[in-house]
């Protein structure tokens, strides 16, 4: 195990701010009310997005990137986390990763980007799984998890192969892989969906959205 630290610890998770939004933590272009505030993040293991208005919502986030810590995902490396959801309408939880740029500036290919899961309250069993750095068709696949029930994830992102689990079980491998020179940052946020794609925005009258993550661990073959 090579990494393995409470969102609280300020040297390992950095609250409020990523290079995967825009300056002023406000990402409307991406069907998202978001708006990042700096250490805003989870309180223990649960992540809570808080109304602010009608298009906006203060959402949180943790992230490895700018840390003191500064850990990063390397070829091969399995990430784990326990979980839980609740099928909230608008709510959008997801555990993903975000990759610092090459030298001169340029972006990783699909900037590093593998989604662990992303969740929606429209198919509220359904987990989308999906590798934006070798991109294919993302996974979407139904009947993995139940709105109020733990359950475990994992990713191994191997060179030739992103592979998914759920529960200790394999439920999606890509055949694509991130490459041998991928390295990436690990995100956990929430973010509340504005209503494109099918995703349904919040109940005009809902002040709050939650779900969970905990246990976050990080394995690495020697």
């Amino acid at each position: 195990m090579v990494f393995d630290a409470p969102f609280a610890d300020r040297t390992q998770w950095a609250a409020g701010a990523s290079s995967a939004y825009p300056p002023g933590g406000v990402s409307s272009g991406d069907n998202k009310l978001d708006r990042l505030v700096p250490g805003y993040g989870p309180d223990g293991d649960l992540f809570t997005a808080v109304r602010e208005s009608a298009y906006r919502w203060r959402t949180p986030l943790v992230t490895t990137e700018n840390t003191q810590g500064g850990f990063e995902l390397l070829p091969g490396d399995l990430l784990e986390a326990q979980c839980l959801l609740t099928a909230a309408q608008g709510g959008w939880p997801a555990l993903w990763t975000w990759g610092r740029d090459l030298a001169g500036g340029r972006p990783q290919p699909g900037h590093g980007e593998v989604d662990v899961f992303e969740y929606h309250d429209d198919h509220p069993r359904l987990l989308e799984l999906s590798n934006h750095v070798r991109p294919g068709d993302p996974a979407y696949i139904d009947d993995l998890v139940t709105p109020g029930q733990w359950f475990t994830v994992g990713c191994r992102f191997d060179p030739d192969s992103v592979r998914w689990s759920v529960d200790g079980q394999q439920v999606h491998a890509d055949g694509r892989g991130v490459g041998a020179d991928w390295r990436a940052w690990i995100i956990v946020n929430l973010s509340v969906a504005a209503g494109q794609w099918g995703h349904r925005r919040p109940r005009p009258e809902t002040r709050r959205l939650s779900w969970r993550c905990r246990e976050l661990r990080v394995y690495r073959a020697r």
